[in-house]
């Protein structure tokens, strides 16, 4: 795989200008596109963890043995 053209080589598109006057603003647009998505998606399957993990939990956590849970208070008696 050929490396990514430096600011001032010429354009890999053939135009004869420099890249940075040519193609690098396409380049790069393309690869803050993917990477958008990318956050997009891992912020979709944090949600969704965070979302089971509410919806799956108990409201009574294990109290140590001889205690038990209270609703009124939220804790352990």
């Amino acid at each position: 795989m050929a490396d990514k053209p430096k600011r001032n080589d010429p354009c890999h598109c053939g135009s004869g200008n420099k890249y940075k006057n040519c193609c690098q603003y396409n380049d790069d647009k393309k690869k803050s596109s993917w990477l958008g998505i990318a956050g997009l998606v891992i912020l979709f399957v944090f949600g969704l963890w965070l979302f089971s993990t509410y919806v799956s939990g108990s409201s009574q956590p294990d109290c140590p043995p001889g205690t038990v849970w209270s609703d009124a208070h939220q804790h352990c008696h």
